[in-house]
């Protein structure tokens, strides 16, 4: 069968396609935090024996599509995902976190980016 992996105890063909959106649907992924944030997931990824098989960065939203082991769960795989991108695009980009910060003061959530 094409696609199928397998481990010691099991022939598998596990894919997900997950999509992740940031707060407000702010337009958060352009420029650089682009390719940081594809970066980040396909080396999450490798270190945990998981394919990317398609990924897609919109200015909005992110769409992955991942192969995985079954004994990975889809929410852990998520949780994953957006824990380790999210905690190191912040330290990274801290310029994203201030534009909310500041939309937050005035009353309001301003749409910046593309």
């Amino acid at each position: 069968m094409v696609g199928e992996r397998s481990t010691r105890h099991a022939h598998f063909n596990l894919n997900y396609h997950l999509v992740f959106t940031p707060k407000y649907r702010r337009r958060s992924f352009f420029g650089p935090s682009r390719d940081r944030l594809m970066e980040i997931f396909t080396a999450t990824c490798a270190e945990r024996d998981w394919l990317i098989r398609g990924m897609e960065v919109m200015p909005d939203h992110v769409h992955v599509f991942v192969s995985c082991p079954p004994k990975w769960a889809p929410s852990d795989i998520a949780k994953i995902l957006k824990g380790v991108s999210a905690r190191l695009l912040l330290q990274e980009f801290p310029e994203v976190i201030q534009r909310y910060i500041e939309g937050q003061r005035k009353g309001q959530v301003e749409d910046d980016g593309v």
